[in-house]
This record gives C-alpha cells, structure tokens and sequence, in this order.
C-alpha cells in the first residue's frame, strides 16, 4: 500500500504536508514514501529525469508526481497504468510521467481524472496536488479500479517530452548533450553505456571534451576520487548515464553548459 511522491512544492510552505494528510485521511493504511520534494520549480524535465531514475527502486504501487507550471489551464490530469509490475502513475499530463512508464513497458491503460468523483470540492484552481492528485493516489492505493477514477483516454495522445539524442559520429567520437545539472554541479548528458561501448571509449582513456567553442581535456574514470581534484572526468552515474564531473567541484560552472547544449567527447590522440 505504498504511494510515493515527487513533487517541485519545497519543504518551507505546507503543501507537501497538506498532500500527505489527504492522502491518509483518505486511505489511513498507505504509507507515503517522499522521493523529493526539491526539483526546481515548474522544471518539468528535470522531474520527469528525477522520477525514471528513482522508480526502479521504489516499491511497486501508486506514484503521485506533481511538477505543475500549467495547473489550472488547459493541460489534463492524469492517471496510467504502466505494463510492468501493475505500477499506477498520476499526475499532469505534461511529459513528467512518460519516462518513468517507459522504463515499466509503457502506458497500457490511461485516464484523464479532471473530473474524478473522488477529488476535493470545491477544486482549487492552483492546487491540484491537493483536490485532484493526492486523492485520486489514495483512492488508487485503496484499490479502486483505475476505470473508475477517471475517463479512458488513448495512451499516444499523452504529452511527450522532446529530448536530445546522443549518437555515435565515428569511432572514438560520441556527440551529446547536456540533460541536468545535479545539486554537485554534476552535468549528466543523454548518452548510455551502450553509446560509450559503441563510440569505442575505455575506462581510463584520456578526453577531448568539445562545448561552446572551448576544448577541455578530461579522463574517463570509474569515480570521482580516481582523479586529481580540480580535474575534469567523465564517469557513468548510478543509472549507467554518462556525465560529467569536477573533483571537489563543479563541472556546470566549469563548463558553463546550457540545456540541451551539444559536446563532443573524443578520445585524445
């Protein structure tokens, strides 16, 4: 009877506490599992990375995720039911939820709960984590069908994030891109492990690393601590995502990287 939840609400006003409340209230046997309550606000994208990666390692039930620039307008409320593990997603439809399905098969089943006959009257216009989200999650973890919390819409329709792709130019040479920045100035990019396999860089290898028309060297390491402080390493993340790293620093301010912006990593000749 687990939901967690993810949101961009902070812990200095009472929105997360007024969420857990509900939920209890109205499922007293749930237990709430916070993942953050830190993404930056209304950082749809940075929150749709958060809650794929942590997913995987969360018990399997209701996954309440509110990043929520929109509430109030246009974009619809929803619930999925993903194709692994009977793992149910709600949230805006807004990309946060996708990636987190797709690492569980994808959507099978989705409804739009704008309407639910289990949200909080009168709904606010600028809360909906409170009158639509947490009780349309407790009404989930209760148990009550996912066709009855909501209308059925078709899963394609849901709103997809555009992300950058990362690609193999020749060998010893990966184009990529900057996805986010951790709390540590850590830059992660959207290139894999297998990207790295294919692109033929090894562990240990001496870098080029190519972005905003500067070129810095860098080594390919297993961890931080394999490299002088103050030097610059690219590593695979505790997802297998490459990224990159300063030694008791931080790469973002060292590299100074927009979103999206492309660099190239080639293997010094």
């Amino acid at each position: 009877m687990f939901v967690t939840f993810a949101s961009d609400y902070g812990h200095q006003d009472e929105f997360v506490g007024v969420c857990h409340g509900v939920i209890i209230g109205l499922a007293p046997v749930a237990r709430v599992i916070d993942v953050t309550h830190g993404i930056p606000r209304h950082d749809v994208r940075f929150g749709a990375i958060v809650l794929r990666n942590a997913l995987p390692f969360m018990p399997a039930g209701v996954h309440l995720a509110v990043v929520d620039p929109q509430v109030g307008g246009t974009r619809r409320a929803v619930a999925l039911r993903c194709a692994q593990e009977e793992r149910l997603l709600v949230g805006p439809d807004n990309g946060l939820l996708l990636p987190a399905a797709e690492r569980f098969g994808g959507v099978v089943e989705a409804v739009d709960i704008g309407r639910s006959r289990w949200r909080l009257e009168p709904v606010s216009a600028t809360f909906h984590g409170r009158d639509i989200f947490a009780p349309v999650a407790a009404a989930l973890v209760r148990g009550e069908p996912l066709g009855d919390v909501g209308e059925p819409i078709p899963a394609d329709e849901l709103v997809r994030l555009d992300l950058p792709t990362a690609r193999v130019e020749h060998e010893g040479t990966l184009l990529a891109h900057a996805l986010v920045s951790d709390r540590f100035g850590n830059v992660v990019l959207d290139a894999t492990h297998a990207d790295l396999t294919a692109a033929g860089l090894r562990l240990g290898a001496e870098l080029e690393v190519d972005a905003g028309g500067r070129t810095r060297r860098a080594r390919f390491a297993r961890t931080f601590a394999d490299v002088s402080e103050g030097e610059l390493l690219l590593y695979e993340d505790a997802q297998r995502q490459l990224a990159l790293a300063v030694n008791r620093g931080s790469a973002q301010q060292e590299l100074r990287l927009a979103r999206d912006a492309e660099l190239r990593l080639r293997v010094r000749r």
